[in-house]
């Protein structure tokens, strides 16, 4: 008898790995859908991101280690809209066969189409702004495309992955709700950007963009240019410069200097690819945008 309960034992124990390595393993490109991943996934999925937050998500460069991780993967989540094309990269050189690629951008409202793309626009995206997870409606959107592809690979847990993204899109709305009383309290809701990564925070908080301080995306600021946004922020009063960590300083620090403008420096992606992260990075920004909160991904 005792010897049957040590068998039953040790069959049950040699289980324990099994469960553990039956996790859904998903890569993503950015922490923000890592961290939407993890709130749908729940115990039911390991996950990771391969661009740091405070990197140009739009130049990742392509890493040995990356493919590494990749190969192990069951999912990679891409943000679309040709804005990480670097990942591909990644996904061939991780000669993963079994990998599905997911595209979150799916049933995403694309803003600024251009009905035209050439070299003389900078670095225009021909599919449209890709930056559609900064708002977290579109978030939402992105959450249900999450559990739709975490129920194929897991149809044992489909039922909540499906219930965790629609309590996803409720935490969602009540974040876009949270942020809109703060941005409607704004005396002056302008704001200049140095790159056009902010286009779906603007819509979505009713703040209205200006300018930008690259005279075309991509191509750095000019004497000119600088000097013209000068004129526009004194004229309108603009009260903030939202722009990346990567970027210079030295644009911002010019503004700063001669038209009073004040520099919030943030990262379009969430600190962490924890749950919570996404939501809580929309109270961040906002909140330096309003001078109630520090700026993120600070250079300083």
């Amino acid at each position: 008898m005792l010897r049957r309960v040590f068998l039953i034992g040790a069959a049950l124990a040699a289980l324990i790995p099994a469960t553990a390595a039956a996790k859904v393993k998903v890569a993503t490109s950015i922490n923000d859908l890592a961290s939407i991943v993890a709130t749908v996934g729940g115990p039911e999925v390991e996950v990771f991101a391969i661009a740091r937050p405070t990197s140009d998500v739009h130049r990742v460069e392509v890493l040995p280690s990356y493919m590494v991780k990749v190969s192990r993967a069951d999912l990679y989540l891409k943000v679309g809209l040709g804005l990480d094309q670097w990942a591909d990269g990644i996904i061939d050189g991780s000669h993963n066969s079994k990998l599905t690629i997911v595209d979150c951008s799916k049933d995403v409202p694309v803003r600024d189409k251009p009905v035209k793309a050439d070299a003389s626009m900078g670095d225009v995206h021909p599919f449209g702004n890709p930056h559609y997870w900064l708002d977290p409606r579109n978030g939402a959107i992105a959450a249900r495309n999450i559990a739709e592809a975490l129920a194929k690979a897991d149809p044992a847990h489909a039922d909540a992955f499906h219930s965790r993204a629609e309590a996803f899109a409720k935490d969602a709305e009540e974040a876009w709700k949270r942020g809109k009383a703060l941005t409607d309290k704004l005396t002056n809701s302008t704001m200049i950007t140095y790159h056009a990564s902010w286009v779906y925070l603007a819509a979505a908080f009713d703040l209205k963009i200006v300018g930008t301080a690259e005279p075309v995306p991509g191509i750095p600021p000019t004497a000119k240019h600088l000097a013209d946004l000068i004129q526009i922020v004194k004229a309108q009063k603009v009260p903030v410069l939202l722009q990346e960590p990567y970027f210079s300083k030295d644009a911002g620090n010019f503004l700063s200097r001669e038209a009073g403008v004040r520099v919030v420096v943030a990262s379009t992606s969430c600190d962490t690819p924890a749950a919570g992260s996404y939501l809580a990075h929309f109270d961040q920004v906002l909140g330096a945008i309003a001078g109630t909160g520090a700026s993120t991904g600070s250079t300083n």
